[in-house]
Formats: C-alpha cells, sequence, structure tokens
C-alpha cells in the first residue's frame, strides 16, 4: 500500500517565516481564493499554466465553488438556490447533515479516545489512491503521442480543399491579421513585437500582410492610433497606413471583422486567402477577443466568428489563432463551413505568441508552399521560439484538416456522446466522472476545456476508441513542450467545475450547427453532478468545520429524501434550514439550469443514495501515537481530490492561507492528521497560496498580489523535489471585463538572468489574503503582510510559522460531483 500512495508536494523548509497579518482597508475585489476572474488570455512570457483545481481570479465568479464561496451577505440574492431541508433534517435525525462534532480544538464525534484500527479494516482498497492520483494530473502520454510527426493522408470521404494551389509559385496571397492590440499591448508591447517580426520578413509581390489594428488604449509603435482601428500594409522593413481611420467600433464585433475582410479581398484579391486572430482568447464558450477601448462588448463568440465569416463570404486556405485555447473541436467544425486548415494552441499561449519573420519569409519566397507544410513551419517556430526564451514553458499547436474533421467527426462525436449518456445514465457515473477528472485540462481558470483525444481515452468505450482514431487522423502536425503530455490537438468543453457555462455551451452549439447528441450528453453529466452537489448539502464551507459543525452529505439518506431535495432545487423552491442557514448551490440559480429539465430525478436519487460521501467520517481519530482519518473503500472512491488548507485565527476571525497539496498516508491507508506548522513564503515572508495542478510531479499554483495596485498573481512551479520558483506573473481580469483569456494569462517569462520580464525593479507587490469573519461570513479581502519592493530576487521556500501563531489546519476533500468538504481542524 505505501509504495501507491499519493506522495503530496515534498517541504523544504529554510526558517521561520514573517508577516502573518492583515493590514489596511479592504479591497472590495471579492474571494481571491476563488478560481475565477481571467479566463484564459495570452501570457506576456511563460509560465506553468494549466487547467485544474483551485485556480486563479477575484471577482468571485458565480459559477466556481471557490473556498468559502458559499458564505454571508456575499452570497445573497442572485446566484444563490435555497433548497428546501428542514423536512429531510427531521428525517434523518440530524445525523451527517448539521452534525457536532466536536469543539474547535479537540475531541472527535464519538470520542477522541477511539482507535482508527477499529473502525477500519486495516487494509484500504487502492482505488482511492489512483483517483487522488489522476484527478487534475498527468503522469505521461496515455496514449502513443502524435507530436512532430506531419500526417499528409487524408481519410476517404473529406471534401476537396476550397483553396486550389496553382503551384510553381503562381499562387498570390493574402495575409490578414486581426491584431486586436488589447492591454497585451499597452501593457508589455507584444502586438508591437509581433509587427517588428513580420516587418523582418522578406516578402514579395506574390504576398501581401494586411493588418488591422485597433483595440488598445496605449499601442507602443508610433503612429498607431489608440483611438480608432487602422489597416496597415506589411512592407520591407516596415509598415505603411493604408486606412487612418477604418472606423471606431469593438474589434469583437462580428461586423467589424466582416468589414476588414471583404475590405482585404476587395483590394488585394488573391487565390489564397489566410486570416490570423491576434489576442485574448477563451475557447469554445468565451470564444475570442477582449477590445480595451470597448471592455463593455465582451468576446466574439463563437457563434459571432461564424456569422462574421458567414457575412463575409470569402472561404480561407488557413485560418490561425495565435490567441489561447482556440484549438476547439466545436471551433474547428464551425470553421470547417469557411477554410482549410487550422493552426491554434489547446493551451493558453505564451507571450511571445508565433514567430512570424521565418514562416512569412518562406512563404513569401515560395507561394506555392503546400498548407500543410507552412503550418508544420509556423508550430515549429513557435515551440522552439517559445522554447529558448522561457523555461518549463506549457506550449501547444497544432494543424487541423478542416476538410476531412467536417467529414469524420460529427458521426463520431454523437456515437461517442450516446455512448457516454448512456453510461452517465446507468451506475457508471463514477466511472465517466473519474475518467473526466483525470483527463488533460487546460488554462488555469476553470474553463472546462480539456483534451478529446484524452477524454475518449480515459472513458475507452468503443465509441471512444473510434472518436480517438479520428481526432488524431485530422490533426495532420502537433507539437507540445515536454511538460504538456495528452494534448493531441484538439480540446472540447465537458463541464466539471463551472455548471453556470452549460446552458451557454448549448446555446453555442446550436448557433453554430453542431448536433443535440453532444448537448444531451454535458447537459446530462452536469445535471447529475449539480444532484450531487444538492444531496450532499450544497456549497460548502470550511468554518464550520473550524467551529466544530460538519456541513456535509445526507449520508445514509433514502432516496426519498434526495428526491424530495431536488424537486425543491429544480422547482427554484426557497426555504431554510431549522438554524436558519441555507442551502446553496453557488453559480446557479432558476435562470441558468435549464440542463437539468431531463434529469431523471427518481433515477438519479436511487444512484446517489448509494454514492454520497459522508462529511460526518472527516474526522480524527487516535492512531498509535497520533491521529489519521479513515474510509472505507467505497467513500475513498468517491474522492477526487485532497488538499491541506490552512487557516490563521487572529483574534478577530480567520485569514484563509489557502490551499497545498501536502498530505501524508500512513502504510494502511490512512491520512495522518499531524500539521507542521509550515507554509509557503516568498524571502521569507509568508504568502496565500493556491495550488492548480500537478503534472508529472511538477506543481503549479498561484499566489494572489496587487503588482503596483492592479490586482495580479504570481504563478509558482515547483519541481519533483518540491522545490519552488515564481515562474511568472499574470494581470486579473474580471468576468465584466471578458470571458476570453490572455495570452496565457498574461504571464512573464524570464531573462538570461533569471528575472522576471513583466517585474520592474522598484515595483510594488503586496499580497492579498481572504478574511472571514467568526459569524462565518466572508468579510473582504485584505493586504497580507509586509510590503515588497522587488530588486530582482524571489526565492520561495517553505517556513515554519512564527511563533505564537494560532493555526487551524484542515482537509478539503472534492468528491465526483464537485462538492467540497473540510474536515475537523488537526490536532
Amino acid at each position: 500500500m505505501a509504495e501507491n500512495t499519493p506522495s503530496g508536494r515534498k517541504r523544504n523548509v529554510s526558517g521561520e517565516g514573517s508577516g502573518v497579518y492583515k493590514r489596511g482597508s479592504g479591497l472590495g475585489t471579492g474571494p481571491v481564493g476563488n478560481s475565477s476572474g481571467d479566463n484564459g488570455r495570452r501570457r506576456s512570457g511563460s509560465g506553468s499554466s494549466s487547467g485544474g483545481s483551485s485556480g486563479g481570479g477575484y471577482n468571485g465568479d458565480d459559477g466556481e465553488r471557490g473556498i468559502l464561496s458559499s458564505l454571508g451577505s456575499k452570497l445573497g440574492g442572485k446566484g444563490i438556490i435555497l433548497i428546501i431541508i428542514a423536512v429531510v433534517v427531521l428525517l434523518i435525525g440530524g445525523g451527517g447533515l448539521l452534525g457536532k462534532v466536536s469543539n474547535l480544538f479537540g475531541g472527535c464525534s464519538g470520542g477522541g479516545s477511539s482507535l482508527i484500527s477499529s473502525l477500519l479494516p486495516s487494509n484500504s482498497d487502492t482505488s482511492f489512491v489512483q483517483t487522488l492520483t489522476n484527478t487534475n494530473t498527468s503522469t505521461g502520454w496515455k496514449a502513443d503521442e502524435n507530436t512532430g510527426k506531419l500526417d499528409q493522408t487524408v481519410a476517404s470521404g473529406a471534401r476537396e480543399k476550397r483553396t486550389q494551389i496553382l503551384g510553381n509559385g503562381q499562387d498570390k496571397v493574402t495575409v490578414m491579421v486581426y491584431l486586436c492590440g488589447t492591454d497585451l499591448e499597452s501593457k508589455n508591447g507584444m502586438a508591437s513585437s509581433d509587427l517588428a517580426e513580420m516587418a523582418k520578413a522578406t516578402l514579395s509581390d506574390k504576398i501581401e500582410v494586411i493588418v488591422l489594428t485597433g483595440g488598445c488604449t496605449g499601442w507602443k509603435t508610433k503612429n498607431i492610433s489608440n483611438s480608432t482601428n487602422q489597416i496597415w500594409r506589411v512592407t520591407g522593413g516596415g509598415i505603411q497606413c493604408l486606412e487612418s481611420n477604418f472606423g471606431n467600433e469593438a474589434m469583437t464585433k462580428p461586423a467589424t471583422l466582416t468589414k476588414f475582410i471583404k475590405w482585404c479581398v476587395g483590394k488585394y484579391p488573391a487565390n489564397r486567402n489566410m486570416l490570423i486572430f491576434w489576442d485574448h482568447g477563451g475557447g469554445s464558450i468565451s470564444g475570442y477577443g477582449y477590445d480595451q477601448r470597448f471592455t463593455s462588448a465582451g468576446g466574439m463568440t463563437l457563434a459571432g466568428i461564424n456569422t462574421a465569416l458567414k457575412d463575409a463570404g470569402v472561404t480561407f486556405d488557413m485560418i490561425g489563432f495565435d490567441t489561447c485555447l482556440m484549438a476547439t473541436a466545436e471551433n474547428a467544425l464551425m470553421l470547417s463551413k469557411y477554410a482549410d486548415y487550422l493552426v491554434a494552441s489547446e493551451e493558453t499561449e505564451p507571450g511571445c505568441g508565433w514567430y512570424y519573420t521565418n514562416f512569412l519569409t518562406k512563404l513569401a519566397a515560395n507561394t506555392s508552399m503546400p498548407t500543410a507544410e507552412l503550418g508544420k513551419t509556423i508550430i515549429d517556430d513557435y515551440t522552439e521560439f517559445c522554447a529558448s526564451r522561457y523555461q518549463n514553458v506549457k506550449t501547444t499547436l497544432s494543424l487541423v484538416d478542416l476538410a476531412e474533421l467536417e467529414a469524420t467527426l460529427p458521426a463520431a462525436l454523437n456515437a461517442f456522446a450516446n455512448s457516454t449518456t448512456a453510461m452517465i445514465k446507468s451506475d457508471d457515473f463514477s466511472e465517466v466522472s473519474q475518467a473526466r477528472g483525470s483527463t488533460r485540462e487546460y488554462s488555469s481558470s476553470k474553463i472546462d476545456q480539456v483534451d478529446l483525444v484524452n477524454l475518449a481515452d480515459n472513458i475507452g468505450t468503443d465509441e471512444a476508441k473510434a472518436l480517438s482514431k479520428v481526432v488524431k487522423s485530422a490533426v495532420k502536425y502537433n507539437r507540445t513542450s515536454s511538460v504538456m503530455t495528452n494534448s493531441y490537438g484538439l480540446s472540447i468543453y465537458f463541464p466539471y467545475s463551472k455548471l453556470s457555462y452549460v446552458d451557454s455551451a448549448v446555446s453555442t452549439y446550436k448557433s453554430i450547427g453542431m448536433s443535440d447528441d453532444y448537448s444531451r450528453c454535458i447537459k446530462q453529466y452536469a445535471s447529475m453532478g449539480t444532484a450531487g452537489q444538492v444531496a450532499s448539502g450544497g456549497s460548502s464551507s470550511p468554518v464550520s468545520s473550524l467551529l466544530g459543525n460538519l456541513t456535509g452529505s445526507i449520508g445514509g439518506g433514502s432516496s426519498d429524501m434526495i428526491s424530495s431535495l431536488l424537486g425543491s432545487f429544480l422547482g427554484g423552491g426557497k426555504s431554510m434550514t431549522p438554524d436558519g442557514k441555507a442551502i446553496t448551490i453557488d453559480g446557479l440559480d432558476s435562470s441558468n439550469i435549464d440542463y437539468m429539465s431531463d434529469l431523471d430525478v427518481n433515477a438519479a436519487s436511487v444512484f446517489l443514495a448509494k454514492n454520497l460521501l459522508d462529511a460526518t467520517k472527516l474526522v480524527w481519530l487516535q492512531y498509535k501515537d497520533t491521529y489519521a482519518l479513515g474510509l472505507t473503500d467505497d467513500q475513498w472512491k468517491l474522492v477526487s481530490e485532497l488538499d491541506l488548507n490552512v487557516f490563521i485565527d487572529d483574534g478577530e476571525g480567520y485569514i484563509d492561507l489557502g490551499l497545498d497539496n501536502v498530505f501524508e498516508f500512513t502504510d494502511e491507508g490512512y491520512l495522518r492528521g499531524e500539521y507542521d506548522n509550515c507554509w509557503l513564503a516568498i524571502n521569507g515572508q509568508v504568502v496565500p497560496y493556491y495550488r492548480m495542478r500537478t503534472d508529472n510531479g511538477i506543481t503549479t499554483g498561484r499566489v494572489p498580489i496587487l503588482l503596483n495596485g492592479e490586482r495580479a498573481e504570481f504563478l509558482l512551479v515547483f519541481d519533483k523535489d518540491g522545490k519552488g520558483k515564481v515562474d511568472g506573473v499574470r494581470y486579473i481580469y474580471t468576468d465584466s471585463e471578458t470571458g476570453t483569456v490572455a495570452k496565457d494569462v498574461d504571464m512573464a517569462g524570464g531573462d538570461e538572468d533569471g528575472n522576471l520580464i513583466a517585474l520592474k525593479t522598484g515595483d510594488r507587490i503586496d499580497y492579498v489574503c481572504d478574511y472571514y469573519n467568526y459569524d462565518l461570513t466572508y468579510s473582504d479581502s485584505y493586504k497580507f503582510g509586509d510590503q515588497l519592493i522587488y530588486d530582482g530576487k524571489l526565492e520561495v521556500t517553505d517556513v515554519t510559522l512564527p511563533k505564537g501563531t494560532k493555526v487551524l489546519a484542515t482537509y478539503r476533500f472534492v468528491d465526483i460531483y464537485g462538492q467540497e468538504y473540510w474536515s475537523e481542524p488537526m490536532k
């Protein structure tokens, strides 16, 4: 058993830390422990950003189940469903739902002296270990990797390419670059950098590179307007303005894109048209773009892109996205009506983005260059350019044959969806949930985008295997950095964290003409996930655990009781528990649960009655000379995530120090209940930290900060030995600004000396913490510890907390439905 237990992150303790206090007035940002905010923008440099648990954000997005997100007045009003549970509590007799278990610092339910060995078998099943090890992690390629191999074959049944290459250098090429500069340009000059790369290319009279600029309040390139859109022509060594005023409209507006495309084909007709989107990207749900000048305009959804391209009436040889997260199956299927090839990234992009000089020079030298070879050049240049600039960079970029995909993917995806729906409706929901949880996920912001091949391989049905084969065939070239295993070239939306987005996804699918089969699949999965949370008592809070109340599932409740809960939820009923507290599901109300309309309440209730985690068992029992926590084999199988959650009692309330994957199991499979009084620090200053993901033993997490007064986060990376470093910086955006993601979330890479490019000597850095009152309500977020004036040094270590610090340490469990639970505090 010991060799199979998850080891967690190793500590590297350097000494005693400092600065364990909140300061100043509340910031009014909303909980920084919530994983929302930016949904994935382009990075301002390198970094290790990925999907997974506990992502970044400040605005307390309704779709997230962040730490303490269900508490207090912050959750009043819209975004909450109140569930009628009073009669259920009475029927249950109080056992399991709101039962007292201990006082704040000692004792266990049933007596603190109970031996754990007398309550549980001595040899726990190892299946829970596999669940904990696999969920939100990647341990290598599940199937043979498809990287670095150009496939020029085409599956039978694929349509002819709409763009016919003449050959012998006789082709005329127009490359249209939709360059929405946004804050990527105003803060870091990224758009100007890429313009300079274009200008360095050696062009010819057979190629035109036409650029639309806009969407930015502070261009770094001289003469580019900050107040209007403009059209530029790339010339040898520079750019020439062709339209000084091309309108004052958001570049995320479909009509703006249509207008630009029509202008280009009218002025520069060619037999090979290519379109490159440059900006933030948000994947299948949020789509493309963030216009800094029109922040309320939002992004251009897939439906919006579809409208723009349809109205333009142009077919493209290739469409590329120099953005984050746009290599999605949904995007590819939509684009197959307008283009022959797609080049895009599954993951967020480093700030350097594509390298334009080389591929434009090669294309200009041979305008008859096959598109597959052009795509390979773009991908190779991008991968190698990023690797040369940044350490541990996470990159993906793929070339998809849309003509083939259009013919092969719909039927395979529908068959996969139908078989998976059947699994969910039967007793195999747990298998689907565990498969989904162990699938490669993209973006640290929990946008629920996963690799389609990896998902299919994990589910493993015949239909899933057929789908995997189809996708790998349509992806003609794919490259990833070494840490981005299980990235086969196309992702897909599959709900897991933000169930409030499901209705939006279904609406998008309908708008772009996708089949209903996949919509039914994700609706069924999300319905069971939501039902599991409802049956488990709704959104949970660690504060109840800290105060001696374990709020959790109804344990052994009957299917009739669960059916009553679900009926109240679906009816939008409002009621309170006998002690005046509401049961809530964060982010959901009657306006965004249409996806549950087809749920078979009776069947779901029967399944859930047998498959709920009993939170009253999350207590510490005596084990030899210490304490440990043990669950039955069947209960462990319901656990998908485990993290240490530490709080500081400062005499007025609780400071949340965050989440870290530090834990240890005994040889018998019991979770040890010993806290070593350590936490993470930067330059000796204790910092709030939230783990995001673990890949191949590499852990990434985030530290909320204010960078010169602006909301941001440090991205931390820990190697297999537990040694950490600050790997980048990202700015934080609220959903009211954009649902897309900055090139990979405004990351900063390192220079040759290892310094962060986005940081300058003298920059002011304030760490930020969440603060909770003793009455269980979220108070506000505050500056934490001493302000740091950046001098080029950022050293990440573990430290012991200062002597006299009153610490409460608990473990957060997440079950297969996404429901969160907390153990009682450790002794």
